[in-house]
């Protein structure tokens, strides 16, 4: 009240001023006299300020019955203004809605938008309906929270409010609470969508898992399932990301089954992992709890898939040890150089003193070797600024590490099963050429490699057969390209193996036909011939002839007739397919 009656209190005492001198200067006349409280009131409604923000779009205008009235901008509606009966509100709803004001948007009615074509060039447009939904956008920007990882504090930034003034002022932006609770509640939703896609299907699922621990030691897992849906689009989809109580084997398999429990997903094709030998323990304590729910294939026989981009990791740190001082020696260059700014500009400087190409130089990841060779493959371009009496050996090891294999198998976004053991063929071929070359170092270093190579790759007998499965299934090889890759491997125990690799697959097939010939939904089997005209020629001819019918069809299915093989001969039999550079097998298989 202090605050009020200074502001306002020097106008009202004025006004008071004014009211005394004219009722003085009326005199005493009753008939003439003024009331003096019809004064005040007429007074102060005339300097008052008004205040409502509807008078930012109406105008005052008095009829001829003097009746005060608003009158809008834009449409000109008008409306009563009288203080004592009507007041602003219905100038305030008319704001909302009136149709010639420049700054609504009609939100019920769609309107014509531009969006980037998909699958089109660059700069390619559509034109598609749009309208504003409040909810939605809300989605959009939770999406836009979680999927560049930016804090929730973020909508209540001042440019953000900003850009959302300019671009959509009719979205309503809710607090960082919000939006936080908006977050949890896209994760329940997406949760629940996934979840009856797992259980509503029989297709199985391959999973792979990793884990460490942070600088905080604690023990992380993560758990990332991959399958292809009945369009043929591969998926992928992070599960599990949590903290464990160990890396022991038990403990992660505890931790796995817990995860497919939540989730409802039984129905495990493979599991893929590093080679840590606490992985082993529990993939096999995992495949007996598959067991226990009925849904172990084949006894988990393949479940345990090693990862290859670790096997070749570990290949290849174990051959580079020949060289080591070499690599040591670019590595610490290039930390001393990018450790500093000063020095960082005073190497740019002399580098276009010496027209050298300006390109950052890249430390390695000492736990992935593909990144050792770009390393070394940046620093070979600045010859003759760095290292001088080692170059030989840079560029022989650079050399040596000359092929995009990690690149190759280390796709989540594409289909890389069918082309895994014919890369570790490749792998293995190159190594044996390397292992007589002249250079002593090279093959002191392929030699090395190919022992560890041998460890994982080197028996049939020890590698996973569904290694060699997806290859059969690519059209483009089948057993024709198998075959050949075995013997170039292992010589005549390759061939010997692909009859056992033929014989599992033919198992594999027979469990997945299963559902099929159970005829659990009243269909016929897979492998029988259609009978149904010979069926419905017994049940009217009667007698006997329904028994020459039986023995008809006995003996088309024992003389081979085309129907009766499965779709795995079939496929087999058939032609294989010109390899192309932009060659899909998924596309191929949904055509």
């Amino acid at each position: 009240m202090a605050y009020l009656f200074a502001v306002f209190g020097e106008s009202i005492m004025a006004e008071n001023v004014i009211t005394d001198k004219v009722v003085g200067e009326s005199g005493a006349s009753n008939s003439n006299a003024i009331d003096q409280s019809q004064i005040v009131e007429s007074q102060v409604k005339k300097g008052r300020k008004k205040r409502s923000r509807a008078w930012d779009h109406f105008s005052r205008k008095t009829d001829s019955d003097g009746n005060e009235k608003g009158v809008c901008n834009y449409c000109k509606k008008e409306y009563f203004v009288d203080t004592k009966e009507h007041g602003t509100t219905s100038m305030l709803n008319h704001t909302s809605k009136c149709p010639k004001m420049p700054y609504n948007i009609d939100i019920r009615q769609s309107r014509l938008a531009f969006q980037p074509m998909i699958g089109g060039n660059k700069g390619d447009v559509v034109v598609v309906p749009w309208k504003f939904d409040q909810e939605e956008c809300r989605k959009a920007l939770c999406r836009m929270v979680i999927i560049d990882e930016l804090p929730f504090r973020f909508v209540e930034k001042e440019g953000f409010k900003q850009l959302m003034k300019v671009a959509q002022p009719c979205f309503h932006i809710p607090s960082r609470t919000t939006v936080t609770c908006d977050c949890f509640n896209l994760f329940d939703e997406e949760k629940h969508k996934l979840m009856v896609i797992f259980k509503g299907r029989e297709q199985r699922v391959s999973l792979t898992t990793d884990t460490w621990t942070s600088i905080q030691r604690i023990n992380y897992m993560v758990i990332t399932s991959h399958w292809i849906d009945k369009n043929w689009t591969l998926h992928k989809r992070i599960i599990n990301f949590c903290p464990i109580t160990s890396h022991r084997g038990e403990d992660l398999e505890k931790s796995i089954s817990k995860c497919l429990n939540e989730w409802g997903l039984h129905h495990i094709f493979t599991v893929t992992v590093d080679n840590a030998g606490s992985n082993s323990v529990g993939i096999t304590e995992l495949s007996k709890q598959l067991t226990k729910w009925g849904t172990n294939l084949m006894g988990g026989s393949h479940l345990h898939i090693s990862c290859m981009a670790h096997i070749v990791n570990l290949i290849v740190q174990d051959g580079t040890k020949e060289a080591n001082v070499s690599i040591e020696r670019v590595r610490q260059a290039v930390r001393y150089i990018r450790q500093s700014p000063a020095r960082w500009k005073k190497f740019q400087e002399y580098c276009e003193d010496e027209n050298l190409a300006k390109k950052s130089l890249c430390s390695d990841v000492p736990t992935r070797w593909n990144s050792t060779y770009m390393m070394l493959k940046r620093v070979i371009e600045y010859e003759g600024t760095l290292l001088s009496s080692y170059w030989e050996g840079v560029k022989r090891i650079t050399k040596f590490l000359d092929f995009n294999l990690t690149l190759k198998i280390s796709g989540s976004r594409y289909v890389i099963s069918n082309l895994h053991f014919l890369e570790i063929c490749q792998v293995g071929v190159y190594l044996n050429q390397l292992i007589s070359n002249e250079d002593h170092v090279l093959a002191k270093m392929a030699e090395n490699m190919k022992e560890k190579f041998d460890k994982y790759w080197g028996d049939t007998e020890k590698m996973n057969k569904m290694v060699f499965i997806p290859c059969v299934l690519d059209p483009r090889h089948k057993f024709i390209t198998l075959g050949f890759a075995l013997r170039k491997m292992f010589g005549e125990k390759g061939a010997a193996f692909e009859i056992g690799v033929r014989t599992y697959m033919e198992s594999l097939f027979n469990e997945y036909i299963k559902p099929v010939d159970s005829d659990k939904n009243g269909q016929f089997s897979s492998t029988e011939v259609d009978t149904s005209d010979s069926r419905s020629v017994d049940s009217r001819s009667g007698g006997e002839f329904g028994n020459f019918f039986e023995e008809l069809q006995k003996h088309t299915s024992e003389k081979g007739g085309a129907s009766s093989k499965s779709e795995l001969v079939k496929y087999l039999d058939e032609e294989i397919e010109v390899g192309k550079s932009d060659f899909d097998v998924i596309a191929l298989v949904e055509s």
